[in-house]
């Protein structure tokens, strides 16, 4: 059990576990997943960790198909300038390793925005917290327990 998956259960969020084999030489984790999953890439969202000029550090969420514009997640944080953080501070922030990062159950609750492609649909993919481990959930569950906005993010 992860913390994503503990954090779900404990809010009776319907919600369901994918898994797969993950392989370490995979290109992109994100894809992996949709591949051997047999998943819609524009339903399986990768969760990323940017930093703000504020350093402060916000979760953007966005379909393993697409890249994340940081200018975008700057204007939606209210902020001049984003990037994405330091691997070693995404690690420590949130808990997980990377390929693994959760949006659900992080060590510390940070601002999150959900592509706004997520509102359309009636059920997207993230990560539960350990490469090969996905979870099914509704995106406004998803935004609800986070907190999210949903943003034009690409």
């Amino acid at each position: 059990m992860t913390p994503a998956i503990l954090l779900l259960k404990k809010h009776k969020i319907v919600h369901e576990v994918l898994k797969y084999h993950h392989d370490g030489d995979a290109p992109s984790y994100g894809l992996e997943a949709s591949d051997k999953l047999g998943l819609d890439a524009n339903t399986v969202f990768k969760t990323l960790i940017a930093e703000l000029d504020t350093k402060e550090l916000v979760v953007g969420l966005v379909p393993v198909s697409d890249k994340l514009n940081t200018k975008a997640l700057a204007k939606a944080a209210g902020v001049k300038k984003a990037a994405m953080a330091n691997p070693e501070r995404v690690e420590r922030s949130s808990g997980y390793v990377l390929g693994g990062v959760s949006p659900l159950g992080q060590k510390k609750a940070l601002r999150t925005f959900i592509h706004d492609s997520a509102e359309s649909l009636p059920a997207i993919h993230v990560s539960a917290g350990r490469r090969g481990l996905e979870i099914k959930l509704a995106p406004t569950d998803l935004q609800r327990l986070t907190r999210a906005q949903f943003s034009p993010l690409v």
